[in-house]
């Protein structure tokens, strides 16, 4: 027997099979966002674990996290409960008037709705609520582990710490609860109208008995929360800011603080009468106290502080404020690390006389000629070597031991720039693992050129030779480093890595293997697909040079790998490098490291003034550095601390932060925090602690605020007769640029001996620019070389206060000086005619000989072709007195009477072949013709001496000897013409390789690593 299928009843019309396309699609999308966003978070996890500090990840998601779980659930909860008690208390009636008819249609088009409205709002809410607070993780971790100042502000006397942790965290836990409350209480009052709980028809208002008691206990908490406010804004005077001077004026501890504590108080009674009326059924009673605080916060907050201001403070405003301006005197002081300032008064001559100089040769023998912020093309042009190589734009000055003296240096790494390869060498393989790094370091001598001008160099060359000693030269790790590099090949694959190119080597170059560890493994596909995803780059799974040794380079320089493992500094513009011993161990090579300084900064320190850091640390330089490393800092700050010493190996990318100011209680507070991430002070190795100096975004700082806070006295600072202004760069022409501070070796009035210093000059303040001298600050730069301790007179700020009844000529005066004299500018002009362009380096200002010495270098190079600077005079003034000569030695001379009683040895020219200036030296110290240049400046101090010679014959009115002057004058200038245009139509040749083999552009196309 068989049983017939039923058959299956038809689909009805017009509905179709819901197909997997879309689901499909919407699944790998899914997925796609989720490997995108895992791509960025696990690798960050892996470069963090890779430098061991994976605990500051952690810590700053988990704190993150839990922030903005709290925060979520508080303003979802609350919003969630503020609907939820609306719409449950909501009276059932029928809708007679017009208002309740088309609010029943408004309720009929929401009920759909309703239940995803009453859900969602608080989920999107609490979205938004939590991102804001998750914002504050910094400020919680500081309250939570917050360690005390020991010091205690003037007024309430309550620790500093108090209103650098915990005001900030109050202030933003009750701003808030007061948006939470807010925004509850607007859900709440909508859906009591929305579903009649408040009724406004007509001139009948209506609250239902569930809304009225609602409503009073949210608008109590609000207004207790607004108490709260007024509360705290009691001591958050103390960090405010006056037309005058920062922190609580007269009028603010009078009128101001009573205000608001009176403001509390009542807003405290507003609540109390909120909650009585939501039992009593009245609300006139808080009403009334609404309009109470309203008129009290404009009568006692506003006209009653004004009124204090005007009548009781303007009048005697000296008498009044001065307490309070000293409180923020001395608050300034202590919160810049300026309480142990040295003033001395200097009564400075502007008369000269022979020997004068005679007891400060150690100063002058130091004076450092080398601009570092002019030579970097000369360097370049010596030293580059090959067109991917390259020296940062500003050097840096360091000092070295050469020959058991501590020497002033100008050094400069030399770092991979891939943009100087061809448009065919840019591939993939180029780009990400052939080449990889630089390679060395180029050091001269600050106070010494060779004899046409090029800078001494004692450590040159690749690979490096010099006075330094062995080191580990290749440089992976920098501030011209490339986005990422792919190194490590297979044990017993070939080397690809680029190293140096030598003509003597199979193929022209020298090839490596990474040996470091310097960044996470691609040994895995898993590594390698969050990569690719990461770099965008493909080619990262697909390359055959990928493989189980490899590792991925990235986050490169110094102040992106500081700022990162260390999240509460603020860091110093400037990255500099140094060649140390970081072990103590002379028996290994020595490492290539930058050094970074990093700051603790708050803008919560009572009563001290607050300064923009960009603002701070703009100067004539700063285009070149890019501004201030901003970093944790706030806009503004009223206390910093150089806390924390960061060192970055160039070559595996290791970041070590050295506990510099063990008493900072914001270091210490974060130290609570990540306990294990500070090296101690103790473990820096003498070498190293010789290399470190003072910071100058620092000194920046601080030379800004003393420009005013010389002014001790608080009756002479409320004045402000005597603020002082920080000159603008000479040189810059008419840029209103501040001129920068220098690093010097020199011996302040009271010192024992020359030490390592930083500088600044200061002139009159004011609207009008005078520009005389007024001012001349110096920090002890030297730490000493003794392992783990500084000398202890690092980091002593000397001020020299001249006297009003002395002018000495400020860096302006001095400038336009040397530019307008007749003798200068005639040998200048003819330089500038000829084919040359001047360059005026440095305008350095040292105290010596009992009065103020500048001294300024002098640069030539050619007007177009390939240009790079050389040092052919120097410019001295001392008092009205000025010199101008090829030499420093011969400048003094010219200004002290023909003897200075100068050392003119290490801070004059040498032999026309001194170390690094070799004619046998290896690859990149090229040689300019010597002879030439020579002539060329014969021929102008021979012109000169005939000018000068000329107008002392007219003066005379002796015309025969005029005649003969004036036959040498143009003999002068046409063998000055002649030997200008030699060297103009020089070519210069191109550096030569050990075997003397000249490197050729093609050499460089023949490199191997091409993408096969």
């Amino acid at each position: 027997m068989t049983t017939a299928s039923v058959p299956r009843p038809p689909r009805p019309a017009g509905r179709r099979r819901r197909g997997a396309l879309i689901p499909t699609i919407v699944v790998l999308a899914v997925l796609g966002v989720a490997l995108m966003i895992m791509a960025q978070l696990w690798t960050e996890v892996l470069w963090f674990s890779h430098l061991e500090f994976e605990r500051v990840l952690w810590i700053e998601w988990g704190t993150r996290a839990a922030l903005f779980a709290v925060g979520g659930l508080v303003m979802g909860l609350a919003v969630f409960f503020a609907l939820r008690m609306a719409y449950r208390s909501r009276p059932v009636y029928a809708p007679v008037t017009p208002e309740q008819q088309n609010l029943d249609r408004y309720r009929e088009s929401v009920e759909p709705l309703r239940r995803l409205v009453m859900i969602g709002a608080p989920i999107v809410l609490a979205l938004f609520a939590g991102a804001s607070l998750s914002g504050s993780w910094t400020q919680v971790l500081m309250w939570v582990n917050r360690e005390p100042f020991g010091a205690v502000d003037p007024e309430f006397q309550l620790d500093i710490g108090f209103f650098v942790f915990t005001l900030p965290i109050l202030r933003t836990a009750v701003s808030f609860l007061m948006t939470v409350v807010f925004i509850s209480a607007i859900a709440m009052v909508v859906t009591h109208y929305l579903y009649g709980g408040i009724q406004l028809s007509g001139r009948t208002q209506k609250l239902t008995r569930a809304a009225r008691v609602q409503l009073s206990i949210v608008a109590a908490i609000f207004v207790l929360l607004i108490a709260g406010n007024y509360w705290l804004d009691r001591y958050s005077l103390m960090v405010g800011e006056n037309e005058r001077f920062a922190g609580a004026s007269f009028a603010d501890v009078n009128a101001n603080l009573p205000a608001r504590t009176i403001l509390a108080i009542i807003a405290v009674i507003i609540a109390v009468l909120f909650i009585v009326a939501a039992f009593r059924g009245n609300w006139l009673l808080p009403a009334a106290g609404v309009g109470v605080m309203v008129i009290s916060g404009v009568v006692i907050g506003g006209i009653y502080p004004a009124i204090v201001q005007r009548f009781q403070v303007a009048p005697n405003a000296i008498e009044a404020e001065s307490p309070f301006i000293q409180r923020n005197i001395d608050a300034t002081l202590a919160a810049y690390g300026l309480e142990d300032l040295e003033t001395q008064t200097y009564a400075a001559t502007t008369e000269t006389e022979p020997g004068q100089l005679r007891d400060d040769t150690e100063s002058t023998a130091s004076i450092r000629l080398l601009d570092p912020n002019i030579v970097s093309p000369t360097f370049r042009q010596l030293q580059q070597n090959r067109q991917y190589y390259d020296f940062n734009s500003t050097l840096s000055v360091d000092r070295y031991e050469i020959d058991g003296e501590m020497r002033d240096t100008v050094i400069a790494v030399r770092e991979l720039n891939q943009d100087g390869l061809g448009p065919d060498q840019r591939t993939w393989i180029n780009d990400h693992t052939v080449y990889t790094h630089g390679f060395g370091a180029v050091a001269a001598y600050g106070n010494t050129v060779s004899g046409d001008g090029q800078p001494a160099f004692f450590e040159y060359g690749i690979p490096s030779v010099g006075e330094i000693g062995e080191y580990e030269e290749r440089v992976y790790f920098g501030q011209d480093s490339p986005s990422y590099s792919i190194v490590g090949s297979p044990e017993d694959g070939p080397d690809w890595e680029l190293d140096y190119p030598d003509d003597s080597a199979e193929q022209g170059q020298v090839n490596t293997t990474y040996a470091g560890d310097g960044g996470p493994s691609l040994g895995n596909l898993w590594h390698q697909v969050l990569y690719a995803i990461r770099m965008g780059s493909e080619q990262i799974l697909f390359s055959d040079r990928v493989n189980a040794e490899s590792q991925i380079l990235y986050d490169r320089d110094p102040h992106v790998r500081v700022g990162k493992v260390a999240p509460y500094l603020t860091l110093d513009a400037r990255a500099y490098p140094a060649i140390v011993d970081m072990d103590g161990d002379e028996s290994t090579p020595k490492d290539l490291v930058w050094i970074v300084d990093g700051y603790t900064t708050t803008n919560e320190y009572p009563y001290s003034a607050r300064e923009s850091l960009e603002e701070a640390t703009t100067d004539a330089l700063t285009d070149e550095l890019g501004g201030v490393a901003v970093g944790a800092a706030p806009a503004e700050v009223n206390y910093i601390r150089n806390s924390v010493k960061a060192v970055v190996n160039a070559y595996d990318g290791e970041v070590t932060l050295f506990e510099w100011d063990e008493e900072d209680p914001i270091l210490q507070t974060w130290k609570n925090v990540f306990p294990d991430h500070l090296t101690p002070k103790s473990e820096i190795s003498g070498d190293l602690m010789s290399h470190l100096r003072y910071p100058e975004d620092l000194f920046k700082v601080q030379r800004q605020l003393l420009s005013s806070y010389h002014v001790t006295d608080a009756a002479s600072f409320y004045s402000g007769g005597n603020f002082w202004n920080i000159p603008n760069e000479p040189t810059a022409g008419s840029a209103n640029v501040p001129q920068p501070p220098y690093y010097l070796t020199m011996q302040m009035p009271g010192q024992e001996s020359a030490e390592f210093s930083l500088t600044t000059s200061f002139i009159p303040g004011g609207q009008t620019e005078r520009n005389i001298l007024t001012g001349f600050l110096a920090v002890d730069s030297e730490t000493g070389d003794t392992p783990g301790e500084v000398r202890e007179d690092y980091g002593q700020l000397r001020l020299l206060e001249l006297p009003s009844d002395v002018t000495v000529p400020g860096p302006g005066q001095v400038q336009n000086t040397f530019n307008s004299n007749p003798t200068i500018s005639t040998e200048l002009n003819l330089l500038e005619g000829s084919g040359s362009q001047v360059l005026r380096g440095n305008l350095l200002t040292l105290p010596v000989g009992g009065g103020l010495l500048y001294v300024q270098p002098v640069y030539v190079q050619a007007s177009s072709g390939t240009q790079y600077p050389l040092l052919q005079y120097v410019l001295v003034a001392f008092g009205d007195e000025i010199g101008f000569a090829p030499t420093l030695t011969e400048a003094l001379d010219q200004v002290f009477g023909g003897d200075s009683g100068a050392e003119g040895g290490d801070a004059d020219v040498v032999d026309e072949t001194p170390d690094g200036a070799d004619p046998d030296a290896p690859e990149g110290t090229t040689e300019v013709d010597a002879a030439a240049q020579q002539r060329l400046t014969d021929a102008l101090a021979d012109a000169s001496a005939a000018l000068q010679a000329g107008q002392e014959a007219m003066a005379a009115g002796d015309w025969a000897a005029y005649g003969t002057a004036q036959e040498q004058l143009d003999a002068a200038l046409a063998e000055a013409i002649a030997a200008e245009a030699e060297i103009a139509a020089e070519e210069v040749p191109a550096p030569v390789t050990e075997d003397g083999a000249a490197d050729d552009a093609a050499t460089d196309d023949a490199t191997t690593g091409t993408d096969g």
